[in-house]
């Protein structure tokens, strides 16, 4: 990349940020009574929340949409273009419809907004101009100022988007708070990704199908051996005449058992850590993670109470996406 290349693209997006972080410091100086009043009824209504917009800010609809269906929050989109060719049949009574315009001015808004006002439903706006037709056909109106889009032609929509999606997000985190959403509410949302695994996968869910290596206090080395082989998982429990937790024999331990010289006669009590590293059964996979990297360990003996129940391997952890 030449010089003067590398300028223009560094000035370009310092400028960019410039100005959207100006916008929105703008906007967080700008909340009214009337917003919060509108985020509270929408906090108290029985009905869904029904974003709809036309061009980048239907797009912008459809991820506000997105974050409050994560966050407890009911809602659905709708494209203003779609909506006056029978998507209108999406509102129940109850819905609160907000919608979302830079103008407040487009064609098919301007159809749009006397429909809705004709079912008889709450209508929101997402509004820049607040002279507009949307906002003052609105029965609430977050008016969200700026003075200019990024680009050097102020004509693509990026600071006014920006300032729509930030709106949005706050919005959510606004009714979240006021649910009390908890981090288990939130698992139940996410279930396939890796921050609901932190907050539901439990250490039980990962040992079903693991094999269980184990030995006696009495047993010789070469048992020792064979479990270690044959279970496949680096490592055996040791267990007592009662299938209680002793100790732990690892891989590591049987290399540098070696180094020090092998001895036939040695006994599983005789080379075992009698102090391994555990977790109980009922624990998140999380904390099975987090305890794994504090010790430095790839391995953890799984226990019930102090019984002795299989034992879990990072890889597991890492196959799951437990970060």
């Amino acid at each position: 990349m030449n010089l003067n290349n590398r300028k223009i693209i560094q000035e370009n997006i310092q400028t960019t940020i410039k100005k959207e972080s100006e916008a929105l410091f703008y906007l967080s100086e700008s909340i009214t009574d009337e917003m919060c009043d509108a985020v509270n009824l929408l906090f108290t209504t029985t009905g869904r929340l029904v974003f709809t917009g036309i061009g980048k800010s239907a797009i912008v609809a459809q991820k506000i949409v997105a974050t409050l269906n994560s966050t407890g929050t009911t809602a659905l989109f709708m494209h203003a273009a779609d909506a006056i060719h029978g998507d209108l049949g999406m509102i129940r009574e109850e819905d609160v419809v907000i919608c979302i315009s830079k103008s407040g001015e487009t064609p098919e808004i301007k159809v749009l907004v006397p429909l809705v006002r004709s079912f008889g439903n709450t209508l929101m706006a997402f509004v820049s101009n607040e002279k507009s037709y949307l906002a003052i056909q609105s029965d609430y109106k977050f008016v969200l100022p700026m003075n200019e889009e990024a680009d050097p032609n102020n004509l693509a929509p990026t600071t006014s988007t920006t300032l729509q999606m930030a709106m949005g997000d706050a919005i959510a985190v606004a009714l979240l708070c006021l649910r009390g959403f908890s981090q288990t509410e939130f698992a139940r949302f996410h279930p396939g990704g890796s921050l609901g695994k932190q907050l539901y996968l439990k250490v039980s869910d990962l040992i079903v199908h693991n094999e269980k290596p184990k030995v006696y206090l009495e047993d010789n080395i070469q048992k020792v051996i064979l479990e270690i082989t044959s279970k496949r998982m680096g490592a055996t429990a040791v267990l007592d005449d009662n299938e209680n937790l002793a100790g732990v024999i690892t891989d590591g331990d049987l290399r540098r058992m070696l180094q020090v010289g092998y001895n036939e006669a040695l006994l599983a009590r005789d080379i075992m850590n009698s102090s391994p590293k555990h977790i109980q059964i009922s624990a998140l996979a999380i904390h099975a993670f987090e305890l794994m990297k504090k010790h430095s360990v790839n391995q953890l003996i799984v226990l019930d109470n102090n019984r002795y129940k299989g034992m879990l391997h990072m890889h597991e952890l890492l196959k799951e996406g437990i970060l």
